[in-house]
């Protein structure tokens, strides 16, 4: 598996990131030593970029990583850590937070609970509307001086936030959700300003949260996701589990899953808009096995074009987050007026 630069000066990585959220899942209680092994099998598969975050589990995730690299795996792995989403005793999101002080603590907190010195790659979560980007990304360029951070990277931020950022310090990466449910990034600026300054993007939710897996059921109650995913409201899931069924007869030609063709879509995508990284949400170390699979799935021109004719931008139903969500993202927002008229 060839690795590739995450941003201009940035470290090697695979083509493939373990995300480590669902691991300490609120929903269900986490399987500890599974979560672990699946760790141990990404490290060993040449997967070495671990997505976590100090609000995942509010601690766990990262407790959970530091006891499955106690024994020596720290110098394999790469720690990609976000912060910034706040959250009450009950697991309610409760605010965003970027001010320069709460980096630091925040930071401290997260290598304490993550036994290291350092973490490769520190990130807001999201954007804090009350605090300039540029005094939270000056926060993190502090510690990275001080040697506690090795790069900085962004999280579903718009194009004018990501240039403000960059001007401060080099970013090596922007998280984003993008698969072939969710395309904004094409066409929204993000992909196209990062590849214009050199930044590398890790796309999460490559298999629109499980609705490209191939193997979703729909419970017999409805999914509770869809209060917050629209795409599993029961308005919507029917069409979208349609359009997902259109990959079926593409990945057999192929003789792979749906999920793994998803997958090699989302990386076959740095042949022309810069190095993309797909995150892998995993739980159970065969996933590791089925996703380092679709790494070694190679493309051609007629299968892109095949899967854009089989799933259009526009075939999806819902959008990718409830209303109170949306209004969250930078990356949602759109060009301002002055992008849209190049003042």
């Amino acid at each position: 598996m060839r690795t590739r630069t995450l941003g201009t000066g940035g470290p090697q990585v695979a083509p493939l990131a373990l995300g480590c959220a669902g691991m300490s899942d609120q929903t269900a209680p986490a399987d500890e030593a599974a979560a672990i092994a699946t760790i141990h099998a990404a490290l060993a598969g040449g997967v070495t970029l671990l997505d976590t975050a100090d609000f995942y589990g509010m601690g766990h995730n990262e407790d959970l990583i530091r006891r499955a690299l106690r024994d020596g795996d720290r110098e394999k792995a790469l720690l990609s850590v976000k912060f910034g989403a706040l959250r009450s005793p009950d697991g309610a999101f409760v605010g965003i937070e970027g001010r320069p002080a709460h980096v630091k603590n925040a930071l401290a907190y997260s290598l304490r609970r993550l036994g290291t010195d350092h973490v490769d790659i520190y990130r807001p979560s999201r954007l804090d509307p009350d605090t300039p980007i540029e005094d939270t990304i000056g926060a993190i360029s502090e510690l990275a001086q001080a040697g506690y951070v090795r790069h900085i990277g962004l999280s579903e931020v718009g194009p004018q936030t990501i240039r403000r950022a960059h001007a401060v310090h080099p970013i090596r990466d922007v998280q984003i959700e993008y698969s072939l449910f969710s395309r904004d990034p094409e066409t929204n600026g993000i992909l196209d300003t990062c590849r214009e300054l050199g930044i590398g993007v890790t796309a999460y939710g490559v298999l629109a949260h499980g609705l490209l897996s191939g193997t979703y059921q729909q419970p017999a109650g409805g999914d509770p996701r869809a209060h917050w995913l629209p795409r599993f409201h029961p308005d919507n899931l029917a069409t979208n589990l349609t359009v997902a069924d259109r990959l079926m007869p593409l990945a057999e030609a192929r003789g792979i899953s749906v999920a793994q063709l998803a997958t090699a879509w989302v990386i076959a995508q740095s042949r022309e808009r810069g190095t993309i990284v797909a995150i892998l949400g995993a739980r159970r170390p065969h996933r590791v096995e089925e996703a380092l699979a679709a790494a070694d799935v190679t493309l051609t021109d007629a299968d892109l074009r095949a899967i854009d004719e089989a799933i259009p931008t526009d075939a999806v139903a819902g959008t990718r987050y409830a209303a109170p969500l949306m209004a969250l993202l930078d990356s949602e927002r759109g060009p301002t007026p002055s992008e849209s008229t190049g003042n």
